[in-house]
C-alpha cells in the first residue's frame, strides 16, 4: 500500500523532464500509468471473500506517528474511485489540454493531488491523515488556479483553500483531543474505544471540530460557497475533484468516524440537519445558474448533502444507500462534467442561454448527457443506477426510529418531506441542463465557433462512465455483493446484507419518486413563470457576500495593524521583539518554576576570569558611547577576543581557536567595509526614549542571564553530554567529541547550516550585483 500511495508523487518528480517531449507524445500518456496501475492493483481485492489489510511503516515513532495504512471496504471503494476516475480524467485531459499549455505543471499538481487523496482514504493514523488532508487543499489550490492569468481562477483557488484549510485546522484540533482521550493515534483503535470517547466531557467538542473539517471539504451549507467558484478550473480538474475525490473527502471522514459518533443523537441532528439543508439549497440554486459547470457545481452540492444526510441517519439501510449513491454519483456526475467540457471545447461557451439544439450537431454527447442527467434526476428506469440509490434514500428517510431529543424528533418527522422537496428541484435542474442544451432552438450566431462532435478520445471516458451507469442499473448486485456490502459494514460496524432490485411494489418510497417526477416535470415546463423568485432570493443574503466582506475586512484590519508597527524604524522593531521575548519567556518560566539557581557544582572563580569578564563588560558598554568608527570596531573586538580567552581558561582550545578566527575575520571585514559604514550620529533621543532603551536592555540581559543559570542548575533529565562522551569514538571514530557531534551525529544539521550560509551569500551577491547595475545606469 505504501507504494500505491506514493507512486503518483514519485512519478511527478520526472514529469517536468517528460513534458519536454509533449510535442511528440502528450505528457498525459505518461501520467496515465499511475492511476491505471493502481486501479488494476486494487481490483484484486474485490470479491465476496474480502478481508481487511493493514501496513505500518516507521516515520516519527518517537511521537507515535507512523505511516499506518488500513484497507477495508470503505477505503477500497474510495481508492477505486480515485484511481479509476483518475485514469479516465487523465485520458480525457490528453485531448482537452493542448500541448501549448504548461502540461508539466498541470500533471505534477494532479499527481500530487492523487497521492494526497490516496493518503487520506488509506491512513489509519490521524496525524498522517491530517497531513494528506492539507496536501489535498494545497494541490487543489494549484489545480483550480492552473489558469492563473484569469482573475476568477485565482479568486476561486484562494477561496477554496481558505475555507478548506480553516476546516482542516479545526479537524486537527478534534484529532488532538481524541488522541488525549484514547491514548492512541490509530483510528481503528479509537473506534474500539467509542464508549470511552462518548463518556468524555469533550465528546461534543471533538464532534463539532471534526464536522467542521468534513463540512468545509465536502461543501456543506454554509461552507458550500467555494465549490461553484472552483469551476474556473479546467474541466478535467472539475470532473475529478468534484465528482469522486476532494468533495468526497468530507463524506469519507464522516463515514470513517460514524462508529464513534453515531452513539449520540446530536450526530444525527448535525449531520442530517445540515445535509438536508444542503440538498435543498444546492438543488434550488442550481436552477438559477446559466453556466453548465455552475449548474453541475450546485448539483454536486445538493448530492453531497443527500449523502451526508443518509450517513447522519445512522441506520443500516441509510448507510448502504449512502455508500451506493457515492458510487452512482461518481459515475453520472463525472460523465456530465466531461460532457460539459466537450460542449465548452467544441462550441466555445458554457452559457446555457446561448446553447440549444445541439443534439443534431453533437448526437453522441447528447446521448451521454441524457443518460447522465436522467440518472442524476432519479428517473424510475431500470437501467439508471441513480434511481436505485435515490429510492433507497427515500425509504431510509421514512424509517429513522424514535428520538429522545425534541429537535431530533422534529427533524425525523420533517426529513421525508424535505427530501422530496429537494429532490424535486434536483429533477428540475437535471431537465433544465439536458433539454436547455441539446433540444430547442439553435443559437449558432451566438456561439464563438460552430459546434461539432468531439474527437473520439474525449468521448471515451464519459462513455465508460455511462456504461457504468447502465451496467450498475441493470446488475446492481454485482457491485453490491463484491464490495458495497463490505463498504457499508466498515461504516455500520456490523454485516450489512441488502438485496438491490428495481421493483419493490407500491411502497411509500415509490410514491415519493412519482411525486418528484410529476411535480418536477410541471416546474420544469413552467420554469419561466416562477424563475423571477431568484431576482429577490437569496439577494443580499448570499453567503458569497458574507465571505467577500469578511476577507475585505480582514485585509483592511490586518493592514491597519501592520502599519501601526511596521513603520521602518529598526528601534521600534527591536523594542517589540525584545519586549515580547522578555514577557513571554519570563511569564512561562515563572509559572512553571523554571528559575533555578544552584551553585553546588560550580568551580571557583579566579581573579583572571573576573578581570577578563570586566574588560568585556566595559568594552561592550564603551561601544554605546564611542563616536569614532574605528574605535567602535576595535572595542567590539575586545569582547570577542575576551570570550576566546575565557574558552582557554575553561580548557576548550578548539572553541578558543574557532572564536579567534571568527573574531579576526569579523574585525577584518569591518575594516574592509569601513568606507561604506554609516557615520555614527549623535544620539537625539529624549530621556523617555533613553529610559525605555535602558529598561529593555537590562531586562533582556537579566533574563538571558537567568535562563543560562537556570539551564545549568536544572536537572530535569539526564544530560546528553555523557552519551556523546561514551559513544563519540565508537560511532564517529574520532577523539574530538565536538567535531564528531558536528560532523557525524549532527551532520544533517551542519549540512543545512552550510546551505543557509550559502543562500545568504547568494543573496548578498545578488544585492551587490543589483546595486552595481543600478549605479551603472
Amino acid at each position: 500500500m505504501l507504494f500505491a500511495v506514493f507512486f503518483p508523487i514519485l512519478l511527478a518528480l520526472i514529469i517536468p523532464f517528460l513534458s519536454k517531449w509533449k510535442t511528440t507524445i502528450h505528457t498525459g500518456y505518461f501520467v496515465l500509468l499511475a492511476p491505471l496501475s493502481i486501479f488494476i492493483y486494487f481490483l484484486q481485492f474485490i470479491g465476496t471473500d474480502f478481508q481487511t489489510r493493514s501496513g505500518s511503516y516507521s516515520w516519527i515513532p518517537s511521537l507515535n506517528i507512523n505511516l499506518d495504512f488500513y484497507l477495508d471496504g470503505l477505503s477500497l471503494l474510495f481508492v477505486l474511485l480515485i484511481s479509476g476516475i483518475g485514469a479516465l480524467v487523465t485520458f480525457y485531459s490528453i485531448f482537452y489540454l493542448d500541448t501549448s499549455e504548461k502540461l508539466g505543471h498541470f500533471y505534477v499538481y494532479l499527481l500530487i493531488f492523487m497521492t494526497a487523496m490516496f493518503g487520506v482514504v488509506l491512513s489509519d493514523n490521524v496525524f498522517v491523515l491530517y497531513t494528506f488532508w492539507e496536501l489535498t487543499s494545497i494541490s487543489s489550490f494549484l489545480l483550480i488556479g492552473y489558469w492563473n492569468f484569469k482573475e476568477r481562477s485565482r479568486y476561486g483557488a484562494l477561496k477554496s483553500m481558505l475555507i478548506t484549510v480553516f476546516g482542516g485546522l479545526s479537524m486537527l484540533g478534534g484529532f488532538i483531543i481524541l488522541v488525549n482521550i484514547t491514548g492512541t493515534t490509530s483510528i481503528q483503535e479509537m473506534i474500539s474505544q467509542a464508549d470511552v470517547i462518548f463518556a468524555s466531557p469533550y465528546f461534543v467538542l471533538t464532534l463539532v471540530l471534526i464536522v467542521l473539517g468534513a463540512f468545509t471539504k465536502s461543501a456543506q451549507f454554509p461552507f458550500h460557497i467555494w465549490l461553484p467558484d472552483a469551476m474556473e478550473a479546467p474541466t478535467p480538474v472539475s470532473a475529478y475533484l468534484h465528482s469522486a475525490t476532494m468533495v468526497k473527502a468530507g463524506i469519507f471522514l464522516i463515514a470513517r468516524f460514524t462508529p464513534i459518533y453515531t452513539l449520540s443523537e446530536l450526530f444525527f441532528v448535525i449531520i442530517s440537519g445540515f445535509g438536508i439543508i444542503t440538498l435543498i439549497w444546492g438543488s434550488f440554486m442550481a436552477v438559477r445558474q446559466t453556466d453548465l459547470k455552475g449548474i453541475l457545481a450546485f448539483s454536486t452540492i445538493s448530492q453531497l448533502g443527500m449523502i451526508m444526510a443518509m450517513l447522519g441517519f445512522g441506520t443500516k439501510a441509510a448507510i448502504f444507500a449512502a455508500v451506493f449513491h457515492i458510487l452512482n454519483h461518481a459515475t453520472f456526475k463525472g460523465s456530465l462534467f466531461m460532457v460539459a467540457g466537450i460542449i465548452d471545447h467544441e462550441s466555445g461557451t458554457r452559457d446555457i442561454r446561448k446553447l440549444g439544439g445541439l443534439m443534431t450537431l453533437m448526437p453522441i454527447s447528447a446521448t451521454l448527457a441524457f443518460f447522465g442527467t436522467f440518472s442524476m434526476a432519479g428517473v424510475p428506469l431500470p437501467f439508471l443506477n441513480g434511481f436505485y440509490s435515490k429510492e433507497k434514500f427515500f425509504d431510509a428517510s421514512l424509517n429513522l426510529g424514535e428520538s429522545s431529543l425534541w429537535i431530533a424528533e422534529i427533524l425525523r418527522v420533517a426529513i421525508p418531506y424535505l427530501a422530496v422537496f429537494g429532490s424535486i428541484f434536483t429533477f428540475v435542474y437535471s431537465m433544465y441542463l439536458v433539454f436547455g442544451t441539446f433540444l430547442g432552438e439553435k443559437h449558432l450566431d451566438k456561439l464563438p465557433k460552430k459546434p461539432h462532435e468531439a474527437p473520439i478520445g474525449m468521448l471515451i471516458p464519459p462513455s465508460i462512465l455511462i456504461i457504468g451507469v447502465i451496467v450498475i442499473g441493470l446488475f446492481p448486485n454485482l457491485v453490491n455483493e463484491s464490495f458495497l456490502a463490505f463498504t457499508a459494514e466498515a461504516i455500520y460496524g456490523k454485516p450489512v446484507e441488502t438485496h438491490i432490485q428495481f421493483w419493490h411494489g407500491l411502497i411509500p418510497a415509490f410514491y415519493m419518486s412519482l411525486i418528484v417526477v410529476v411535480v418536477g416535470t410541471i416546474l420544469a415546463l413552467y420554469q419561466k413563470k416562477w424563475r423571477k423568485v431568484y431576482d429577490y432570493f437569496p439577494g443580499k443574503l448570499s453567503f458569497n457576500r458574507v465571505y467577500d466582506w469578511l476577507i475585505a475586512k480582514l485585509e483592511s484590519y490586518s493592514k491597519t495593524l501592520t502599519d501601526s508597527y511596521m513603520n521602518g524604524s529598526i528601534r521600534r522593531y527591536m523594542i517589540l521583539i525584545l519586549t515580547a521575548i522578555v514577557l513571554v519567556t519570563f511569564s512561562v518560566m515563572l509559572i512553571t518554576g523554571g528559575f533555578v539557581i544552584d551553585y553546588s557544582d560550580l568551580a571557583p572563580i579566579t581573579i583572571q576570569e573576573v578581570f577578563v569578564a570586566l574588560a568585556m563588560a566595559f568594552a561592550a558598554i564603551a561601544t554605546i558611547f564611542t563616536r569614532n568608527k574605528i574605535a567602535a570596531i576595535l572595542i567590539l573586538g575586545v569582547v570577542g577576543y575576551g570570550l576566546a580567552v575565557l574558552f582557554v581558561f575553561y580548557r576548550a582550545p578548539d572553541l578558543a581557536l574557532t572564536q579567534l578566527v571568527v573574531e579576526t575575520i569579523t574585525v577584518a571585514l569591518f575594516l574592509l567595509c569601513f568606507y561604506h559604514l554609516p557615520n555614527l550620529r549623535e544620539r537625539t533621543e529624549g530621556i523617555k526614549e533613553k529610559s525605555g532603551n535602558l529598561i529593555i536592555s537590562v531586562a533582556f540581559g537579566l533574563l538571558m542571564t537567568m535562563v543560562a543559570i537556570s539551564a545549568h542548575s536544572s536537572k530535569a533529565f539526564e544530560a546528553i553530554s555523557q552519551y556523546f562522551i561514551e559513544t563519540s569514538y565508537k560511532l564517529g571514530g574520532g577523539d574530538n567529541v565536538v567535531n564528531v557531534i558536528l560532523v557525524d551525529m549532527r551532520g544533517i544539521d551542519t549540512l543545512f547550516e552550510i546551505v543557509v550560509l550559502g543562500i545568504a551569500a547568494l543573496g548578498i551577491y545578488s544585492l551587490v550585483k543589483l546595486r552595481s547595475k543600478k549605479e551603472a545606469e
